[in-house]
């Protein structure tokens, strides 16, 4: 089921991104640098891990994991968190979870689009995305 997610990803538009990392926590200045960058967002799969690499021209960051166990993440605002991701009715499931805090990031896949909902307490993220051709 994760092979829907397989491919190149460019960002597109997002909504809100701003507020999503001001509740996170993150400082001022990442979060303008943050609004400014248009990520691209390469999944991958290998056997039963799935890759998750997101490049820009501040920060690139890589990710891999089995669905359904929890690992280790480092987010890129430098967060520690324990992570585990689904797959749910289609949608790619990301759960992140640290100091008694949770956020979580689903990615859903509608042909050529990407839609990643960010969403932590009652902020909610929605990030576009659109395959490399």
């Amino acid at each position: 089921m994760a092979e829907a997610f397989v491919g190149t990803w460019n960002l597109k538009s997002s909504d809100n991104f701003d507020e999503y990392m001001k509740q996170l926590g993150v400082g001022f200045a990442i979060r303008k640098v943050g609004n400014l960058t248009k990520p691209t967002t390469i999944i991958s799969m290998e056997g039963d891990t799935v890759t998750v690499k997101t490049q820009s021209n501040i920060k690139n960051t890589e990710l891999s994991f089995k669905l359904g166990e929890e690992f280790d993440e480092t987010t890129a605002d430098g967060r520690k968190v324990k992570s585990v991701v689904t797959i749910d009715n289609g949608k790619m499931v990301h759960i992140q979870r640290w100091d008694g805090k949770e956020t979580s990031l689903v990615r859903e896949v509608n042909g050529n689009a990407l839609t990643l909902t960010l969403t932590v307490g009652t902020v909610v993220c929605t990030r576009n995305y659109e395959r490399a051709e």
